[in-house]
């Protein structure tokens, strides 16, 4: 029987390592794994569509430059599949003779395998679904990290460098907000630039933690009368006891006009609009008098970084593609996953868990990782993150 067609697609927030993936799967799948590779622009989209590239007559040097590309080379979609969706991609696939669906993408993106998996086996469609992972937030269950993860890290870590430097040389507050609505992976990473302890960040405040605004205050100003200046990493996703945003409840209580702001999927916007840091500066301006306060947005700077690329990060998000269709000789379905060996180097294998086990759910950051006494890690999350980046080259001394 023919291994049937291999279709493809990239999903969700892109990475600057996601298309290695995309390469490693090509490279893989070219061993005489199938009869076509069919890549799909605009993921779901464009299987719906039939918007198919023909993956297996690229060139080396355009698999080289592919993976040195960041972002979605074939184009990435935020579209959770309806019951519809579904029976008209089973109908797509059967009249193509695809047999194989390999998506790239976060939990979301293992959620719509899933669910594809499924839609084809109501069918009684032969057919075999697998997720390969990516995601800058790192919060995919199961596996010890995600590609994508170590590159944005260390263009955070190095991004908080420079402000460190840069509120040394003319003293004041800076927060900066970084992405992370359930999980403060991205957040922690700003730490691991510090070469000693009053380096900044100074204050790292994540959602695992309840975020609570006379302390926040009190702990900023503590800081500037210590050392002069103050350095902060603040997660969009800050929240009260209650689990509420804490720029919703603010915008709420203060009457700012700040809660009506949402996006597309009817969430009040977080660091996508810029409000939050804003608005954390201006509370910490009323506090702190004469003091110099500003904030920024990192947003989708993060995710895409070409200069930044973490070399480790690279070759493992590749290593997951290649594996998928390895996995694929031998099982039906499944989400790629590395796991950290016990050794003196840093190594990771690649292995492969049930589909249902990483869809949806989100794996925030665990306790251990997170000082108890104040808004800050601990050394095992430098020990865990560290590697990921390549490591961090201590900054340049200065006078001040």
């Amino acid at each position: 029987m023919s291994a049937g067609k291999a279709v493809i697609g990239q999903s969700g927030g892109p990475t600057a390592v996601i298309n290695r993936s995309l390469v490693g799967f090509i490279k893989e799948g070219l061993k005489d794994n199938f009869d076509e590779i069919l890549g799909a622009r605009h993921g779901l989209e464009g299987m719906l569509s039939e918007d198919f590239v023909d993956l297996a007559s690229l060139s080396e040097s355009q698999l080289y430059g592919i993976g040195k590309t960041p972002a979605a080379a074939l184009g990435s979609v935020r579209k959770k599949p309806t019951e519809g969706d579904i029976e008209k991609l089973i109908s797509i696939f059967e009249k193509q003779n695809i047999r194989n669906f390999y998506y790239i993408g976060g939990n979301d993106s293992a959620e719509t395998a899933h669910l594809i998996k499924e839609g084809a086996e109501s069918a009684n469609y032969d057919m075999k679904a697998f997720h390969i992972p990516k995601t800058v937030d790192n919060d995919l269950l199961e596996t010890d990290h995600c590609p994508g993860y170590g590159s944005a890290a260390r263009f955070v870590a190095h991004g908080f460098q420079g402000d460190d430097a840069d509120t040394r040389s003319l003293k004041g507050i800076k927060i900066n907000i970084l992405m992370g609505r359930h999980a403060g992976w991205l957040t922690a990473a700003s730490t691991l630039g510090k070469s000693t302890e009053e380096d900044g960040p100074h204050l790292v405040y994540v959602p695992e933690k309840t975020f609570n605004l006379e302390s926040f205050v009190k702990e900023v100003k503590e800081v500037y009368e210590s050392l002069g200046r103050c350095l902060v990493a603040v997660s969009e996703g800050v929240h009260d006891d209650k689990g509420e945003y804490f720029l919703q409840t603010y915008a709420n209580n203060a009457g700012s006009g700040l809660a009506g702001k949402k996006d597309s999927h009817g969430n009040i916007q977080l660091s996508g609009s810029g409000a939050l840091g804003d608005t954390l500066a201006n509370i910490i301006s009323e506090n702190i008098e004469s003091a110099r306060v500003r904030a920024d947005t990192f947003g989708y700077l993060q995710r895409s970084f070409l200069a930044d690329i973490s070399e480790v990060d690279a070759d493992e998000a590749e290593r997951v593609g290649q594996h998928a269709v390895v996995a694929s000789k031998t099982e039906n379905s499944g989400s790629i996953i590395l796991k950290r060996q016990l050794s003196d180097k840093y190594y990771c294998e690649v292995g492969l868990v049930e589909l249902e086990k990483v869809a949806k759910n989100t794996k925030v950051m665990p306790k251990d990782f997170l000082d108890e006494n104040k808004p800050y890690v601990t050394n095992e999350f430098f020990e865990y993150a560290m590697p990921l980046t390549g490591g961090i080259e201590p900054k340049t001394q200065i006078f001040v």
